[in-house]
């Protein structure tokens, strides 16, 4: 199943940056500025939902390690962000779905080039509204794109530079009729989907693919993780590959934008919204909420 696109509103958001709320699309950068250009901003999202804003905390803290790998300046505390984050969902409706994205960018490059001067460092925080994705079940494929390595990109944090592969990748499994794509490393191990982790569930054990420095270890992820195990549940982060998953007895996915979602199909062999998939996403509700 693919996801119908809608038109995005950007009346729905608001942005502090420079010191004030600003309602709308806010410009934040021109056509010099180093992130603009080359790609070189950092960033995060946490989600608020059904008035709760899961691991806000942790997202607050990311940001400022992805600044810090990335060799930008994380100029605001995490108490800072968490502050501003609360001040700008008050401006929403109590139940409002939103998206709640901190960034960093270098404003300047160095010489004019391809360095970015870090003393430029500039930052924001928007925050609007992102209906979240009904758990339908999506059906999914292998990318022909892969994830890259530390050594060929910043893996390390959350740049924005790395999102145009996965793009890609999106883009080219819906043209082929499917909704999201599994992404190999570069060893042709299963690293993620092209916007979230994986699970997938065989013989009774939920697995994943262990972190190896060319994905995110999504903050989410590792909730589901914490809370399945202590659950009872036993979880494996292991070397998969493609044949595993079309083996699986269930997958599902876990990211901040749709938090848990099942996969109903992979390839050409449907699959049902599984119990472990189930179990999870109850599991996470009732933290989000406590």
């Amino acid at each position: 199943m693919i996801a119908t696109v809608k038109p995005v509103s950007f009346s729905q958001t608001w942005t502090f940056f420079e010191g004030a709320w600003h309602e709308g699309n806010v410009q934040i950068m021109g056509p010099r500025t180093h992130a603009a250009w080359l790609g070189s901003a950092v960033f995060d999202g946490a989600r608020a939902f059904e008035g709760v804003a899961p691991d806000l905390d942790r997202h607050c803290a990311r940001v400022n390690q992805s600044a810090i790998n990335f060799r930008l300046k994380p100029v605001v505390d995490t108490e800072t962000w968490l502050a501003l984050a609360r001040e700008g969902m008050a401006r929403f409706d109590a139940d409002a779905e939103l998206y709640i994205r901190p960034m960093y960018w270098p404003q300047t490059g160095a010489g004019g080039g391809v360095l970015f001067d870090p003393e430029t460092t500039n930052w924001c925080l928007s925050i609007y509204v992102a209906p979240m994705p009904q758990p339908t079940g999506t059906a999914i494929t292998l990318s022909p794109f892969r994830r890259p390595t530390l050594e060929t990109a910043p893996v390390d944090c959350k740049a924005a530079c790395l999102y145009p592969n996965n793009s890609r990748a999106l883009m080219e499994a819906q043209s082929r009729g499917f909704g999201n794509a599994l992404m190999l490393d570069m060893l042709g191990n299963v690293a993620e989907f092209g916007n979230s982790n994986v699970f997938m569930a065989k013989d009774n054990v939920v697995y994943t693919p262990a972190p190896n420095g060319t994905f995110l270890n999504g903050i989410t992820r590792q909730r589901v993780i914490e809370l399945l195990r202590g659950d009872g549940i036993s979880v494996v982060e292991a070397v998969l590959r493609y044949q595993d998953f079309l083996d699986a007895d269930e997958i599902f996915s876990s990211g901040n934008f749709a938090k848990l979602a099942p996969i109903t199909r992979i390839d050409d062999r449907s699959l049902q919204p599984g119990p472990f998939y189930s179990r999870a996403r109850k599991l996470y509700w009732e933290f989000a909420h406590a």
